[in-house]
């Protein structure tokens, strides 16, 4: 594959000339790992050990130990969690404050020396360049697993898809009372640890035909469309639904939501009469599954929600 050289290019020719190389990373007596995790730390007004290892996708003990010596450093505290005991809060302290504006105007005066010599349309190509090679990358390392019905991220998907419905359907949308859905199995697709896409099946009975899978809260996050994140959940969703047994998968959607409506195109979707009684629904769509086969290997072994 012709990209694989380009892609191991771009990393020695990248990291060489932002310091990843040498063990005090932009001068500051760190190295790059500990810098990463102290910016991190430095997003939030106080974040968890857990949402760390989410974001940074890091191994607990490493992490620990990463954390430690910037304890040892004086830079961050580690405190219980007040309304959970279990769960570590780590923030700055007043040195850690400063090391991070340090890092920070450290790393943007390499920033501008790197592009500095660069002409204005060369600084754009850069620019588009590297925000889709960023986008791209962050894709294809989405994480894809089962959420239960009270997992953050899910939750906090779902209620990013009800919000984006409502401000995009001219009527406004309610999504009513949340119900117990018998077999239904929801996922949720992170990135840093934050929810970027959303879906789910869930048996339903069409006409006298067997039971079929409907694909329901298909989201993705605006900031990842046009990445080909959407078609990566459809086609999990499709291989989930075969892994249990499904031969059809059925949905429906509005006329407003043009770009799922052509995903749905490109997918091998056909249109079909109205199935139910959904009032936000305009369009109805199905589609044959081939043979069972399994769901991503991403996907973790957590309950299905119920």
């Amino acid at each position: 594959m012709a990209l694989i050289p380009t892609v191991r290019r771009f990393n020695r020719t990248y990291t060489q000339r932002i310091g990843v190389l040498e063990e005090s990373y932009l001068g500051t007596g760190r190295p790059l790992n500990v810098s990463r995790l102290l910016f991190e730390i430095g997003q939030t007004n106080g974040t968890t050990l857990r949402a760390l290892r989410e974001r940074l996708d890091l191994d607990s003990g490493y992490l620990t130990r990463l954390v430690a010596r910037l304890q040892r450093e004086g830079l961050v505290r580690v405190t219980s969690d007040a309304s959970d005991r279990r769960r570590r809060v780590v923030e700055l302290t007043r040195p850690g404050r400063a090391a991070v504006a340090e890092l920070d105007d450290r790393s943007e005066r390499l920033a501008s020396r790197l592009v500095e010599p660069l002409t204005p349309r060369q600084q754009r190509r850069l620019e588009e360049a590297l925000a889709t090679a960023d986008l791209l990358v962050r894709a294809s390392t989405v994480h894809l697993r089962e959420a239960t019905q009270d997992d953050p991220a899910g939750r906090a998907a779902l209620r990013r898809y009800c919000a984006e419905l409502d401000r995009r359907f001219p009527q406004g949308f309610n999504p009513g009372l949340s119900t117990p859905e018998p077999g239904a199995h929801y996922v949720v697709a992170t990135s840093d640890g934050e929810p970027v896409a959303y879906g789910g099946i869930r048996p339903i009975k069409v006409g006298s035909r067997r039971p079929s899978a409907e694909i329901k809260r298909m989201w993705v996050h605006p900031e990842w469309r046009g990445a080909g994140l959407g078609s990566r959940m459809l086609r999990h969703l499709e291989s989930l639904a075969r892994s249990h047994g499904f031969t059809r998968v059925v949905l429906d959607t509005n006329g407003t939501l043009t770009e799922a409506i052509a995903l749905y195109d490109r997918a091998g979707y056909r249109r079909i009469d109205r199935y139910n009684d959904n009032p936000f629904a305009e369009l109805f769509f199905e589609k044959r599954l081939p043979s069972k086969s399994r769901p991503e290997a991403t996907v973790s072994s957590a309950r299905p929600s119920r």
